[in-house]
């Protein structure tokens, strides 16, 4: 299925014109429960680009038009299952002005200043959503990325923004969603560590941030032993999907391996269901739908 073609300049002329219609759309959106009846979420992720991150496989510009990444969001968002978005404030109020968030879940990126490549991609400053703003607008909660580096002395700072997001997002009763990552500075760029022990550590340190962990939900990779990852944290989980190298038919085989764990609640993919090998979006998301809620009827 082809995505359909989105008019940009009618959002744009919105924006220019009648930018409170904006505010207004949110306070007029219907909150939804969180989870579905089986407790399990589906969520697109499109929070890449605000991060400067545009590349999928081996194009580093394929996120780089908004009218095709909306009209991708669009169609993945109009499939019986999905659950809602997780994306930046630009991205999201397109998708409201487009009338695509109704009865979605709607999960607002928090840290998006650790530009892919920059000299202080460790410092991840917060320049997205606050928590404020997640209650004001309605949002569901809000999701932040906390990678850690030992040897890089701006984790400190990452850690104390995120504790205090925790503590924010949960004294509002909105669910916050810690991305953690073991991480080192090697030539000249970031690498985060995907071994076992390393994500426990990840884990173990992003399971402690803030006054209270009553909303705070996990974002973790798919690794090997993730049982025993898993084992770190009581924690509920939702596995992200990152740029799978491989074939598709092998990272959903990896994905339906772990949705098996009890503490794994669903998926937050962007690019894998976005960006497929064979532009098929529609159907790359019907089978993660069929992969998180057993498929739809």
């Amino acid at each position: 299925m082809t995505p359909r073609r989105i008019d940009t300049v009618a959002l744009t002329r919105v924006r220019a014109r009648d930018p409170e219609r904006i505010a207004a759309l949110w306070d007029e959106r219907a909150p939804r429960p969180l989870l579905p009846a089986d407790g399990r979420l589906l969520l697109v992720a499109a929070d890449h680009p605000a991060r400067a991150a545009l590349g999928v496989g081996s194009d580093p510009m394929a996120m780089a038009s908004r009218s095709d990444l909306l009209a991708r969001l669009v169609t993945a968002l109009e499939r019986p299952g999905v659950d809602g978005v997780l994306g930046t404030p630009d991205v999201l109020d397109d998708l409201l002005l487009l009338g695509a968030l109704e009865g979605k879940v709607v999960i607002g990126s928090m840290n998006r200043g650790g530009l892919q490549g920059s000299a202080w991609e460790l410092d991840d400053r917060f320049t997205g959503y606050t928590a404020r703003e997640v209650q004001e607008r309605g949002l569901d909660g809000g999701k932040m990325l906390t990678r850690i580096a030992l040897d890089d002395p701006r984790t400190i700072d990452t850690l104390q923004a995120c504790a205090a997001a925790v503590t924010e997002l949960a004294a509002l009763g909105r669910m916050a969603i810690v991305e953690p990552f073991w991480s080192v500075v090697e030539h000249g760029g970031v690498r985060n560590l995907l071994d076992p022990d390393s994500m426990i550590r990840a884990v173990s340190v992003a399971s402690g941030l803030g006054a209270s962990s009553a909303h705070t939900w996990l974002k973790l990779p798919v690794v090997d032993d993730l049982a025993r990852v898993l084992d770190a944290t009581t924690l509920p989980t939702l596995l992200l999907g990152g740029d799978p190298p491989g074939a598709p038919s092998e990272t959903y085989a990896a994905w339906g391996r772990s949705l098996e764990l009890p503490a794994v609640h669903g998926l937050v993919v962007g690019r894998a269901l976005l960006y497929p090998p064979d532009a098929d979006v529609a159907a790359a998301v019907d089978i993660a739908v069929d992969l998180v809620h057993g498929g739809v009827s």
